[in-house]
């Protein structure tokens, strides 16, 4: 591969990176702490819309893992974000948690049934038939169906939920509209990442669990990406696609003195 430019700036995934389960990975302790003496810009990226970064920072601190919530970019943020820059001021219907609606409160959107610009459609545990029947109407009447993410199934410890891509489908198949996705694969929340934390992506990497969106995103947002073996892709899986990341080790722990 061409030589590059030295790491200067961060950006890692969260689950199957830096926690598994709500446990800590070994190695993600250290990892964050030589992150944060480093002075380096660096982001925690996650598909989730579900929580707001300060949520997400409560709870991982809760599990000993130091992370100011300026350090998290979530899905919701990365949407209320694009939405912003298409549509300064717009209105949207959304299905979604505190994460997404918060985000798009901050981004100065108005949230309503009447009429809105957009149906935005973000992760939650309780997606209920009166509100996805009601975002359907609204998409046949006009409305533009957004996306925080196309992950079809989370983790729980019951076992799998439907997921926002899931859910997506349902909606799709009853009006026709395919929705636009915000999160990770799309490389638009890398780069957005990237704005927000002032870094290029000659000098950043990218740091996942999964070769299809992890990887893919930060291989096409034009930075380095390293494939951690602690979540979902296992070595034998990276021979499978038709792209690599720029290294493969097996978990956060084997990067903490590249830092």
């Amino acid at each position: 591969m061409a030589e590059r430019k030295p790491i200067e700036s961060w950006l890692t995934d969260m689950d199957g990176v830096l926690i598994h389960e709500g446990t800590p990975i070994p190695g993600a302790k250290e990892f964050l702490r030589k992150l944060r003496e480093s002075g380096k810009p660096f982001l925690v990226l996650t598909n989730n819309s579900i929580y707001t970064p300060r949520d997400l920072s409560a709870r991982l601190a809760g599990m000993g893992l130091e992370v100011p919530e300026e350090c998290i970019w979530t899905s919701a943020l990365a949407t209320a974000k694009f939405l912003k820059s298409q549509r300064p001021n717009g209105t949207a219907y959304v299905i979604g948690e505190a994460g997404l609606t918060t985000a798009l409160y901050q981004a100065g959107y108005v949230l309503t049934d009447n009429n809105p610009d957009y149906v935005v459609l973000g992760e939650t545990r309780t997606y209920s038939f009166e509100a996805l029947t009601k975002a359907i109407r609204l998409i046949n009447q006009g409305a533009r169906f957004i996306c925080t993410n196309p992950d079809e199934t989370g983790p729980s410890t019951e076992g799998v939920l439907p997921a926002t891509g899931s859910v997506a489908a349902l909606i799709t198949k009853a009006t026709g509209v395919e929705p636009y996705f915000v999160g990770k694969p799309n490389p638009l929340m890398m780069r957005e990442a990237l704005n927000t934390a002032g870094a290029h992506s000659e000098t950043a990497v990218m740091i996942g669990d999964r070769m299809d969106t992890d990887i893919v995103a930060g291989m096409e947002a034009g930075m380095e990406t390293v494939l951690v073996l602690t979540g979902l892709t296992s070595a034998a899986d990276v021979e499978r696609f038709p792209y690599r990341p720029s290294r493969v080790v097996k978990s956060i722990a084997d990067l903490v003195e590249l830092v």
